[in-house]
């Protein structure tokens, strides 16, 4: 290759200008697009950018877990039972106080200890006899009147090693559906 084989320059706008104005399209098309994802929907916002970039419509609904901001517990159930081991009157008044912002939720977290003697008598399951410390923790937080029952959401822990039940509170967000 010689210096004839590549073409003269082109009098006219200089290369760094061209950039420069791409650049300055593209931080415009950015700001737009951060006003409107301000005071849009956000799923019609992002039904919107999926149709103009061709993708199929998305029919998954991926659920949004409360944002845990707070915890009390219930300690120390007998191996084997689902029986308050304790009064539970300042478990029911912490639930009280922490659940007066309506947009908070509890998630009651029921556990065994992994032992072969801490199971459902019945059913011999351990998963079955943490439900069942939960829910008595829940019938007891409902019956208190700390907080309503469809504020509340029960859950087995995946961790061993304690015969106990977590009360977690969340963040939900308001009561329009839409999340902060």
């Amino acid at each position: 290759m010689t210096i004839e084989d590549f073409p003269e320059d082109v009098p006219g706008r200089p290369a760094w200008l061209m950039t420069l104005a791409d650049l300055a399209l593209l931080l415009v098309g950015f700001f737009v697009f951060v006003q409107a994802a301000q005071h849009l929907d956000q799923n019609a916002l992002a039904k919107g950018i999926r149709e103009g970039f061709g993708a199929p419509a998305s029919t998954i609904v991926v659920p949004v877990e409360p944002m845990p901001v707070a915890a009390a517990a219930m300690l120390n159930f007998a191996p084997g039972s689902a029986a308050l081991p304790s009064s539970p009157t300042g478990l029911i008044a912490w639930a009280r106080e922490a659940t007066r912002d309506p947009r908070v939720t509890l998630k009651i977290s029921g556990g065994t200890d992994g032992s072969a003697t801490d199971v459902d008598a019945g059913t011999g399951s351990g998963a079955v006899l943490a439900a069942d410390r939960a829910r008595a923790v829940a019938a007891e937080l409902a019956r208190g009147k700390a907080v309503a029952p469809g504020r509340m959401t029960i859950v087995n822990t995946v961790t061993a090693n304690r015969r106990s039940v977590i009360v977690t509170i969340g963040f939900e967000g308001d009561h329009t559906g839409n999340r902060q």
